[in-house]
């Protein structure tokens, strides 16, 4: 029985040092945004301006960002192309072929990524704002650039003017009379038009957009949601009264 026990806890140590390694580092808790206006709406700048260029969000329309606030004529002055219509849905203006030639793959669309990249590590919003902040120079990379989130990632660094130049620090840990390079912190290389806090707080902007635009009706369903609760809960205490005085006189 000892026996069996100390091989599971090696399988299961097996395991997660394969998961670590498939995922690259431990994920970040992204912060909840998705009921600051201002957030989102900073976030959905930030997309126009980085991400749409290569990542089209083929179910969303740009009047939709009218529920986080955004006026139509906000969305025509600042948000959208020469070509594009308010009533359109967003589009990237790279040529899908183009782009599969030049990164090695075609950009995905953006609409549900923030859904569809939760796993073990956490929700999609957590593996978004780890991997946005965890980009590195890497000049064997035919970008020059990867990433700890996502080992040998096609993308390039689409933040990096933001955030800068980084290399991560390593430190050796002994591990199963082995030495192997453990994850330790970042060193900057070259700054970037912002300090790290605030690129942080811009990155959670973004992928709170990005959470958000995966569900514009997730806050709406929300609310919705407590008010039933409550109503149920009520309906509950007044039936149950209901029953008792109606069975009282029964024998």
């Amino acid at each position: 029985m000892k026996k069996l026990i100390l091989t599971l806890i090696a399988s299961l140590g097996l395991l997660a040092g394969a998961h670590a390694a498939e995922g690259g580092i431990a994920w970040d808790k992204a912060p909840n945004k998705t009921n600051d206006v201002a957030a989102l709406q900073n976030g959905a700048k930030l997309f126009v301006n980085y991400c749409l260029g290569c990542h089209s969000a083929a179910f969303m329309r740009y009047n939709r960002l009218q529920d986080i606030g955004i006026t139509e004529q906000q969305i025509k002055d600042n948000l959208l192309f020469t070509t594009d219509k308010v009533g359109e849905t967003m589009k990237a203006n790279i040529d899908a072929r183009q782009a599969k030639d030049w990164f090695g793959a075609t950009p995905p669309d953006l609409t549900l990524v923030a859904r569809s990249r939760a796993g073990h590590g956490g929700t999609g919003a957590d593996y978004l704002y780890t991997y946005l902040r965890t980009y590195y120079r890497d000049e064997t990379k035919a970008t020059g650039w990867n990433n700890l989130a996502f080992p040998s990632v096609a993308m390039p660094h689409a933040l990096w003017e933001l955030q800068g130049e980084r290399r991560p620090v390593y430190t050796k840990v002994e591990q199963h009379g082995h030495e192997v390079d453990v994850f330790k912190g970042w060193e900057q290389v070259t700054p970037g038009t912002m300090t790290p806090l605030q690129y942080d707080q811009a990155v959670g902007d973004l992928v709170g957009y990005l959470e958000w635009m995966a569900e514009p009706a997730q806050n709406t369903r929300v609310r919705i949601g407590v008010w039933v609760l409550l109503f149920l809960s009520m309906a509950v205490v007044f039936v149950w009264r209901l029953n008792a005085a109606f069975w009282k006189d029964v024998k």
